[in-house]
């Protein structure tokens, strides 16, 4: 398993590495977009698709987001698309935690297949968005999910429920506690700030995700941050519960040792366009 894990990120470290650093964003682009449509495809077997309907669904993806590409939307502001996105995700995101496992199934398959479609292609413009902007700006807002993962794995494992009673979500998620939560947040304060002064510091041609915050004031940078990493324990989650919900443990098998795409972008479907909402609040 190890074994498979290693190999696994490193072919997709020689694939996204090159895509990253292309002087055009077009190379990342266009491997998004294939990550985006395998997970549309396995999005469609995790609703109860079968393998036809979950390729076409997988086609349904790739065209809305070359629809927008041929558009030129990579290039175009979105503030309206990006606060729509974003409030979706707060709000579907905490009915759907409200709901449960059991609520899901009660969800009509097509608002689940449709919504699912949908929040891929949002992320995928999103994360394309943030590649145009600069690789600083894409790699801020990549690294804070990371950090927020990183720094609850370990805050959970050494602080788990010593200073609370209750795990953050038993039924959905039994890992996971209201003190991995917080080491996350912290951790993705610490990074917020550390990144803001090294902006200032080497003068950064592109400005990440947390200068433009921290342009409006550090009461802003600190908000969302804390916000940015609440909200990938959402997208964390919610996949948990819907994965439960299709009584499976990892989204597919594409990548070995690593289970499925939405195994690894899960907390990236609603950062992405709340990173692109904030980022044009501050802007403004």
């Amino acid at each position: 398993m190890l074994k498979q894990r290693v190999i696994t990120a490193l072919v997709l470290l020689a694939i996204l590495l090159p895509a990253l650093f292309y002087p055009s964003p077009t190379a990342f682009a266009a491997v998004a977009l294939v990550l985006m449509a395998a997970g549309a495809w396995e999005w469609g077997r995790l609703n109860g698709l079968g393998g036809g309907a979950s390729l076409g669904l997988g086609a349904v993806c790739v065209a809305l987001c070359g629809a927008a590409w041929a558009t030129g939307w990579l290039q175009q502001p979105l503030p309206w698309l990006w606060a729509i996105g974003g409030a979706a995700w707060v709000l579907g995101g905490a009915l759907l935690l409200r709901g449960g496992v059991e609520g899901w199934p009660r969800v009509p398959r097509l608002l689940r297949v449709v919504g699912g479609v949908l929040a891929l292609w949002l992320a995928w413009l999103a994360v394309a968005q943030a590649r145009v902007a600069g690789i600083n700006y894409l790699l801020s807002v990549l690294t804070l999910v990371w950090m927020a993962d990183i720094a609850a794995y370990f805050a959970g494992r050494a602080f788990g429920l010593k200073f609370t009673r209750n795990k953050l979500a038993p039924a959905i998620s039994p890992g996971k506690s209201w003190e991995g939560v917080w080491g996350g947040m912290l951790g993705v304060l610490l990074l917020a700030v550390c990144w803001t002064l090294a902006d200032t510091h080497w003068q950064a041609a592109v400005p990440s995700f947390y200068s433009l915050l921290a342009r409006r004031g550090w009461w802003l940078l600190v908000l969302g941050a804390v916000f940015m990493a609440a909200m990938s324990v959402v997208g964390d989650l919610v996949e948990s519960l819907i994965k439960r919900s299709a009584g499976v443990k990892d989204s597919s098998g594409l990548l070995p040792g690593h289970g499925g795409v939405l195994d690894r972008i899960d907390a990236l479907l609603p950062t992405l366009p709340l990173a692109l909402m904030l980022s044009h609040y501050a802007a403004a």
